[in-house]
């Protein structure tokens, strides 16, 4: 158990750096606190590819989200994930508002941000023909789009574990010490790894991690994003991501067409003193609805299939903080990464690893490395011809497990013999359970199979890890006496 590195948190950035080290002849820890990668900031992410308008390039946020853009298609070429470049259109809907979206636009010029197009009226409504028609102006950001945050996040870390970086989950680091060659890393269940060197990428709870490595001092305000879900085939899925006139504090309330067919609405920007927080209300619900109506046509509470929140990890300075840590040695803080991490998570991966090469980490590139994972099927994605011959070399490829996203039995015995193995994770690996029903009707056959595959018993399965168990104890008939009261 000793590596040359462990990266603590398995997000973006920490899966983002893992795959960055993983083309070199070092080895590499990534531990995760929770049961599965990228069950922490990044699953409740809203999935947009941000072009590098809303910050100025003097921040390093900004600078990272411009460069990490620039990267997605040669990644999902690597790596596979569901992934588009549709663009982004920020409205206005007043002259007060142009003059924001004027600035705006200004600083994406200056930023290097390409092909930018200021638009009027009909412009606009050519390019997103679901806006509401009293729409003044706005611009046009063809580089933006959208992907499935938690398949990045999967495909990242399956592809650095397949050139050879080691993964721990359930590791809540609970102490470190430094031996002065070395750094002891303990987790709460006891399991202890030696590194040489440590990268704090632990999100919410990077400040905590600061302070056991005797790092610098700082907090993580915590800032909730609810966020709304409508079914695939409500009428308002617009074909671009649609911005407001930002505020103070966020990029304001969206409507996303997301990489899978779905539309995203949301999300809010509200602070938050639980980190563990991700409630949603009924308030905040119609405080979406109507600002989502003011921008697009067709938003109806009918196509609400589920709701969700996510906890931004804020910093008091709003940027980044990525660096060297002054006070622990061989200890790089990947700190605030809220958005655009998402979008700057693989230029993050590169300015760690040169971080950690500065500290004195010897880099030798490999001389081979695997950059393509193995073509995945989907049931959905499949022609008919194609699931039959998948068929004949499996029946469980037509045997269809979750009717809403068309998800079949051979997927999730994929999903879990690549090591996901709560309910959570298998949903966010094929999609079952994603759709119109929530999971009404799969998620018991899921459970079942998922029992089968792993040994796990029905009762000690779990949603998302930990305590999250999915059922109370063991279903069983009851005793005699109790079906003769329970008929009375």
């Amino acid at each position: 158990m000793e590596y040359d590195v462990a990266i603590i948190g398995a997000g973006v950035s920490g899966a983002s750096t893992a795959w960055q080290l993983s083309r070199y002849h070092v080895k590499t820890a990534l531990v995760e606190r929770w049961a599965d990668v990228g069950f922490g900031v990044s699953k409740a992410n809203s999935g947009i590819i941000h072009g590098g308008f809303h910050h100025p390039v003097t921040s390093l946020k900004a600078k990272l989200e411009i460069l990490g853009n620039l990267e997605f298609e040669k990644l999902q070429y690597e790596l596979g994930f569901p992934f588009e470049r549709n663009g982004i259109v920020v409205v206005a809907f007043s002259e007060e508002e142009m003059a924001v979206v004027r600035k705006l636009y200004a600083q994406g010029v200056a930023n290097g941000v390409r092909n930018l197009e200021m638009c009027g009226r009909d412009r606009l409504l050519e390019l997103e023909p679901k806006l509401n028609p009293e729409v003044v102006g706005g611009f046009f950001c063809p580089n933006g789009g959208t992907i499935e945050p938690y398949r990045y996040v999967f495909s990242l870390v399956e592809g650095a574990r397949r050139n050879g970086v080691e993964l721990c989950t359930g590791f809540e680091v609970t102490a470190a010490e430094n031996d002065g060659d070395c750094w002891r890393i303990t987790a709460a269940d006891g399991r202890t790894i030696r590194a040489r060197y440590a990268v704090n990428a632990a999100g919410l709870f990077a400040d905590r991690v600061s302070a056991l490595f005797g790092g610098e001092s700082f907090t993580i305000h915590p800032r909730k994003g609810e966020e709304y879900l409508l079914d695939r085939n409500s009428p308002a899925r617009p074909r671009r991501v649609i911005f407001p006139v930002p505020t103070a504090h966020s990029k304001g309330v969206l409507v996303i067409p997301t990489a899978e067919g779905t539309t995203m609405i949301g999300p809010t920007a509200d602070p938050c003193e639980n980190k563990l927080d991700t409630s949603t209300s009924a308030d905040n619900m119609q405080r979406i609805l109507s600002l989502v109506r003011h921008m697009v046509n067709g938003i109806s509470p009918r196509d609400l299939i589920t709701s969700f929140a996510g906890l931004r990890p804020v910093l008091d300075s709003e940027d980044f903080y990525i660096a060297r840590s002054e006070k622990a040695p061989r200890f790089i803080q990947v700190a605030g990464i809220q958005s655009p991490g998402l979008t700057a998570s693989p230029a993050i991966g590169v300015y760690v690893k040169d971080l950690l090469k500065q500290a004195g980490l010897t880099l030798v590139e490999k001389e081979q490395i695997q950059y393509e994972l193995a073509p995945r099927h989907e049931a959905r994605h499949e022609t008919p011809e194609a699931l039959d011959r998948l068929h004949k070399t499996d029946p469980a490829w037509t045997h269809i497990v979750c009717r809403c996203e068309k998800v079949s039995e051979a997927e999730i015995v994929e999903a879990i013999r690549k090591g996901h193995t709560t309910l959570d994770g298998i949903k966010f690996y094929t999609r079952a359970g994603m759709g119109r029903c929530q999971g009404g009707f799969c998620s018991a056959k899921i459970m079942k199979i998922l029992s089968r595959e792993t040994g796990i018993p029905m009762e000690e399965l779990t949603k998302k890890g930990g305590n999250s168990r999915l059922l109370g104890g063991r279903l069983g008939t009851l005793p005699v006496e109790s079906q003769k009261e329970e008929t009375l």
